[in-house]
């Protein structure tokens, strides 16, 4: 998922004064595999709603998005998936990499979230926050937090290697990956899509956390 696209300076800031490349318009068949992962989604979280989490099955999942188990199965390793799928990481990759190459890493960040979050439709919105509700009110997804945890501490450790260069086990960037996720997971609990208190840690952090 991460790419590491760090350059020399003077080729990232060239490339920033130029105008953005423009992504390739999808494909057909990339637009029908979409489609469907996203039925997938749709026809799952209304079961998780009428019946709950635990009494739904992948056979009810996919019988309700009209496919086979099989084909569930190709877009989605388990039923655990369909809800930890996080589809705001690719918005919130993009938004960094078309941040300036000379802006600091934290203020990167920051500008970033606020681009991902005007980004985001209202559907998507809810669909996330509805996401994140359910792994947080079932016992049997809250085990997997801390592999998210883990996740989203290597997500920011390879984005901050692509703008500096660094190394992957450097101290600094590890530490401020692992701050900043804990902060944010702390924030997890109460709302994590209150666009106020993320942009508050990034600048607590940034303020070398006074107390």
């Amino acid at each position: 998922m991460l790419h590491n696209r760090f350059m020399p300076a003077e080729s990232t800031n060239a490339l920033h004064s130029e105008e953005p490349a423009r992504r390739p318009k999808p494909t057909l068949r990339e637009r029908k595999k979409e489609r469907t992962r996203r039925t997938i989604r749709t026809e799952a979280f209304r079961l998780f709603r009428e019946q709950g989490y635990t009494e739904t099955t992948v056979e009810q999942i996919a019988e309700a998005a009209d496919i086979s188990p099989s084909t569930f199965f190709r877009y989605f390793p388990s039923k655990e998936q369909v809800v930890l799928a996080d589809d705001l990481d690719p918005v919130m990759i993009q938004a960094i990499e078309r941040q300036p190459a000379d802006m600091p890493l934290l203020a990167a960040f920051r500008q970033a979230t606020i681009e991902s979050f005007e980004e985001i439709s209202d559907e998507d919105y809810a669909f996330e926050k509805e996401r994140v509700d359910l792994v947080y009110s079932v016992p049997e997804l809250r085990g997997v937090i801390a592999r998210e945890f883990e996740r989203n501490i290597e997500l920011i450790v390879g984005l901050a290697v692509a703008r500096t260069g660094r190394s992957t086990e450097d101290f600094e960037i590890r530490a401020l990956a692992g701050a900043l996720t804990g902060a944010m997971l702390a924030q997890m609990g109460r709302d994590p899509f209150d666009l106020d208190q993320i942009l508050r840690i990034i600048d607590f952090l940034g303020s070398g956390m006074p107390i």
